[in-house]
């Protein structure tokens, strides 16, 4: 008997994931995301970047902007107002909806993006330190038994499985011009955080069986680094040409992982079936190269691409029961665009905004069923100017897809809503009277 309630677990989930048989309470708390593809590896990965860089597509890696922090690049830090300082706090509100077979979800999720600070270190140096989030795991699927002959001998039965948590990144930057036009960076990161996957039974009205519950608890950190180099060229009066690249390492996410199996009964008394602590996570980022273009016109215009790929199938995240997953190399391709019609103009406010749009197209690590997930999406977005200085506040709108209907998998079309609120200050000056 319990081989078979072991049975229908599995089943219940692969008929949830796969043929859309899927019903998402709204109660689910404590969820950074809400995804049904946040189930496999590390999770729904974050897209990178303040509204500066989501509105524009994504790019940021040949991006160099004296006014707004663009911390996808550490060497573009050093683009910056002498003895200035900037500070970034941003907020994301993603709106999902899932269709799978003949049914259909929603779920708005509101979050804290980013934290992010620099300031100019030495003559033509700079430094930043920051915290954003890296992945984020929220999920929950639910079925009720439909078998008539497993029901008339246990009772109404539920299966249910979800999970939350999320890895965050916190880093420090510093950022040096060497020679005339090129500019180096260097990152150090450290990855955080928590990831809970929980898979339950209960037997809804038969007191005889007692309620099942199993799951996953990892708890990893792991140290990574990050490399970036600009080549930035003026070809003609105030037009600037970059080039970028970005090199991250990749790294084994330490820590523990907790593998349990507890039987509940009516009086709420547990027992322990299984519980087992490992210092294997069996987690892994895999090393990543970026390679970026822009061309400013300056105070004027901008456009740029941007190209990532991180080969991510030579990592080994356990098995996933019931599921036919493994990792794939992904790639994303990004480009982007800014205009502002008139930064000086002191009659018109909305000359002096600066708008932006752009669109990416991404196949991403995960394969369900021998089929690559891919994503595609278009952006919108500005930088509103505030007060003196370049005070802002960004702007930028996410509308994408994810998934297809096609080989039983979830379409997930998603709006994603960011704000960031840009901070600039002149530290250290030295005036003439008082």
């Amino acid at each position: 008997m319990r081989n078979l309630r072991k049975t229908k677990v599995i089943a219940a989930f692969a008929a949830i994931l796969f043929t859309g048989q899927f019903v998402i309470a709204q109660s689910t708390d404590a969820l950074g995301t809400f995804t049904p593809y946040s189930v496999f590896g590390v999770g729904d990965l974050n897209k990178s970047g303040t509204a500066l860089n989501k509105a524009m597509g994504g790019i940021g890696i040949g991006l160099r902007d004296n006014r707004l922090i663009n911390f996808m690049n550490p060497a573009a830090l050093t683009e910056r107002e002498p003895q200035s300082f900037m500070m970034d706090f941003g907020l994301s509100q993603k709106n999902i909806y899932n269709t799978g077979d003949s049914k259909t979800s929603a779920y708005n999720v509101f979050n804290m993006h980013h934290v992010v600070i620099t300031l100019p270190l030495y003559k033509k140096s700079a430094i930043a330190a920051g915290v954003v989030p890296f992945s984020s795991v929220g999920y929950k699927f639910e079925e009720r038994e439909t078998n008539p002959v497993i029901i008339n001998e246990m009772g109404e039965i539920k299966y249910r499985r979800y999970g939350t948590g999320g890895i965050t990144k916190a880093f420090v930057s510093a950022s040096m011009d060497l020679l005339k036009d090129f500019s180096i960076g260097a990152e150090g990161i450290n990855y955080f955080g928590t990831i809970d996957r929980y898979s339950d039974v209960l037997f809804v009205t038969n007191s005889t069986y007692r309620t099942i519950n199993t799951g996953m608890d990892y708890v990893v950190s792991s140290m990574a680094a990050k490399f970036g180099l600009q080549y930035h060229k003026e070809v003609k009066k105030d037009t600037e040409l970059t080039v970028g690249a970005t090199w991250l390492t990749g790294t084994k996410l330490k820590g523990d992982l907790t593998k349990y199996a507890y039987a509940t009964g009516v009086t709420g008394v547990r027992d322990t079936v299984y519980h087992n602590v490992s210092d294997n996570t069996q987690m892994e980022i895999p090393s990543e190269l970026g390679l970026g273009i822009t061309l400013r016109k300056k105070d004027k215009w901008l456009v740029g691409a941007d190209y990532i790929r991180q080969d991510w199938s030579s990592v080994s995240f356990g098995p996933t029961p019931g599921v036919d997953f493994s990792p794939a190399v992904s790639n994303s391709f990004r480009v982007g665009f800014e205009y502002i019609p008139n930064r000086y103009d002191i009659r018109y406010y909305s000359r002096r905004i600066t708008y932006r749009g752009g669109a990416y197209y991404e196949n991403t690590y995960m394969k369900v069923n021998g089929n690559q997930i891919n994503s595609m999406g278009i952006t919108l977005g500005a930088t509103l100017p505030v007060l003196r200085l370049y005070n802002g506040l960004g702007l930028s709108l996410d509308m994408g897809q994810r998934g297809s209907l096609k080989n039983n998998l979830i379409r997930e079309r998603y709006v994603m809503f960011n704000i960031s609120f840009s901070l600039h200050d002149i530290w250290f000056i030295k005036y003439r009277y008082d």
